[in-house]
Parts: C-alpha cells; structure tokens; sequence
C-alpha cells in the first residue's frame, strides 16, 4: 500500500500505484486546529465526502486512539499503549489493539501508521 499526503490529507492506494481506480481511501483532520487527533476517513466510493465512513479519534502522545464507524459512536477498533516491565526497562512502546468482528485488520493498522506520520509532521 502506498500512502500519498496533500497537507492535511492522506489518500491510500492497493500497492504502488497512484491510480484514482486503486484509490482504497482518503483520510484528513477534522479541523485545522486539534490537540487531540480527529480524523475523517472516505472510502473510494464516497467521492462527495460529505459524510465520513470511519472517524479516529485519540491521541498519539498518549498512545490511544479509537475508530468508530461513520460519524457514529460504534467502536470497530482500538489502540491503546501496553505498560510492561519490558517497555520501560527498554524505553520501546508496546501496543494493544482491538479490531472488533467484520473489520479489516490490514485498514486499522494503516490508519495508526498515518495517525504516527500526523504525529511526526506535528512535531
């Protein structure tokens, strides 16, 4: 999968294609100003984006995040840091994430890659 960003939006592709046909989704913040990451995500065929099809929502400091269908309050997924003695002795995060039934493991894992890339422009 590749990820191509426009400021403040991120648009995924199958593979390394930048084709609109391998176009998976299209991702950006809700808002210009956030302390907290709330990000909308358009699947392919939702070219109006008037509606989100998935929302984030959380914070990368704090190593937390939750997807929600739509612009919902239904969880489908969520990430939250894991404190063990290992990742404190080693300084290395540890994270535990909860996909929830009939969710695609492979596009929850892509939206906390971008959510760490937001994170990374940020700072």
């Amino acid at each position: 999968m590749q990820i191509v960003t426009m400021h403040d939006r991120w648009e995924a592709y199958r593979g390394e294609s930048t084709n609109s046909k391998d176009l998976i989704f299209t991702l950006r913040k809700s808002s210009l100003l956030q302390l907290k990451a709330k990000l909308d995500v358009f699947l392919a065929d939702n070219t109006k984006e008037d509606v989100c099809d998935f929302k984030v929502k959380g914070s990368w400091l704090e190593r937390s995040c939750i997807v929600y269908a739509g612009d919902t309050n239904n969880i489908v997924a969520q990430m939250h840091k894991k404190h063990t003695i290992q990742s404190i002795l080693i300084d290395k995060d540890h994270f535990a994430v909860t996909v929830y039934p009939s969710v695609d493991y492979a596009f929850i894992v892509a939206l906390i890659v971008i959510l760490n890339e937001i994170n990374e422009d940020d700072d």
